[in-house]
């Protein structure tokens, strides 16, 4: 029987990997500086979870660099996409007013 933590990663990867993929094709259509950091929100979160299972895996290790007891590389591969995210829905909103 697969461990439920290893089976959790496979959906993960695969559902972020459709949704990246959709996103690349989105990508090539639209313009839009607002769509284009939704966009790279979401390419940024597959590459997030990449690293996060590589991290788990052992073959890439959290670092030293902590920030209030929290891994840096972790704390970033969590805070660019949401960031893209933010960026992208206040140039959506900036443009509506």
């Amino acid at each position: 029987m697969m461990n439920p933590e290893v089976l959790f990663y496979i959906i993960k990867l695969a559902v972020y990997g459709i949704v990246t993929f959709l996103a690349i094709l989105l990508m090539s259509k639209m313009r839009d500086a607002a769509w284009m950091c939704v966009i790279c929100g979401f390419l940024c979160n597959y590459a997030g979870t990449v690293l996060e299972i590589l991290i788990e895996l052992g073959i890439l290790s959290k670092g030293k660099i902590c920030l209030a007891g929290i891994p840096l590389l972790s704390l970033l591969s969590m805070l660019i996409p949401a960031l893209f995210f933010i960026l992208g829905f206040i140039i959506m909103l900036c443009r509506k007013i």
